[in-house]
């Protein structure tokens, strides 16, 4: 067995522990988040459920609509509740850094016990136990090594997380993080029951009439640089106001610009408030995102990653363009 191979072994055998001699647990993943930081939420709820221990799903950014079908009767929070309410012991997942769990943390008093369960080869190693797997595809992926460690049993709406997780951080099983391990793990999901196509379709195929119109107003603003290896896209404020758009409407616009043929990286500037941009960015592989983001404090994937830069549209475009052209300087 490698090196690698037996840390997270062990990692593994110390987070079931964590997870059996705890409880009253609070569960939370990063704000904003994706299919993979809501699956396996949803997915730890269910392990603490087969355990029969206390928790509370908790994301400062709620329940993303999209996602919402996943949940059915079970509830993640918008944190509403009293503040006097605290937890003995708190689960990440999918949180590269423990800032991103949001204004939760101030709930969370030092010292409380921690599991930090993540995939980001960023991840700061934040957390009493840590299970940290950077070669896998998602998070979800992750937490199918600890529902067989911990010998729970297996079912359609379980292994629907699970899938859930690894469809959308692989693009729809499309991206280089797609290796015969995540396919085998698929394979083995369906065979519980898994709306494989379905998901799919919902997740990754249906645009909503904002999407299609931020779409339009996305692309009237596309731009090149560095000899058309680097494009982007933005939407203004005003833009996001007119269509009363959400960000589930702002997911995967950035997929527009980087896949434009001998583009490697595509850019998408969201202005959610008048001077605050998040940026998304997406790379075709020559060029390492997750670096150009965390110069400007954010973080993510080599292919993927994201940041949040002030400015004016005009300042955040060249320094953000200028960080990211660096591969060809």
């Amino acid at each position: 067995m490698s090196a690698s191979k037996a840390l997270f072994s062990e990692q593994l055998k110390e987070a079931a522990r964590f997870l059996r001699e705890g409880d009253d647990f609070l569960v939370v993943s990063h704000v904003n988040p994706d299919g993979d930081a809501i699956s396996s939420t949803l997915a730890v709820g269910e392990i603490l459920t087969q355990l029969g221990k206390r928790f509370t799903m908790i994301n400062d950014s709620g329940n993303p609509t999209k996602f919402a079908f996943l949940a059915g009767d079970r509830i993640i929070l918008n944190d509403s509740l009293h503040p006097s309410v605290s937890f003995k012991q708190v689960v990440t997942v999918d949180c590269a850094d423990y800032a991103r769990v949001g204004k939760v943390m101030e709930r969370i008093p030092e010292g409380t016990p921690l599991l930090n369960i993540d995939h980001h080869r960023t991840n700061d190693g934040f957390g009493t136990v840590q299970l940290l797997h950077p070669d896998a595809a998602a998070t979800a992926e992750i937490l199918y090594s600890l529902i067989n460690e911990l010998s729970l049993t297996w079912n359609r709406e379980l292994a629907t997380f699970i899938y859930t997780g690894m469809l959308t951080d692989t693009g729809g099983f499309r991206y280089a993080n797609t290796n015969p391990e995540v396919m085998k793990i698929a394979s083995e999901l369906l065979q519980w029951g898994v709306p494989g196509s379905e998901l799919a379709v919902r997740l990754l195929e249906r645009l909503t009439l904002s999407q299609v119109r931020l779409l339009q107003k996305g692309l009237g603003s596309l731009s090149f640089s560095h000899g058309g290896k680097i494009a982007w896209i933005c939407i203004s404020h005003s833009d996001i106001e007119e269509l009363g758009a959400t960000s589930d409407d702002m997911d995967n616009l950035v997929n527009y610009p980087r896949n434009i043929e001998g583009v490697d990286v595509g850019i998408l500037f969201k202005e959610m408030k008048p001077g605050i941009f998040k940026v998304s960015l997406r790379s075709a592989g020559e060029v390492n995102v997750a670096e150009v983001a965390s110069f400007f404090g954010g973080g993510g994937h080599i292919r993927a990653a994201g940041c949040t830069v002030t400015g004016s549209l005009e300042e955040v475009v060249a320094d953000v363009v200028r960080e990211a052209g660096k591969a060809w300087a």
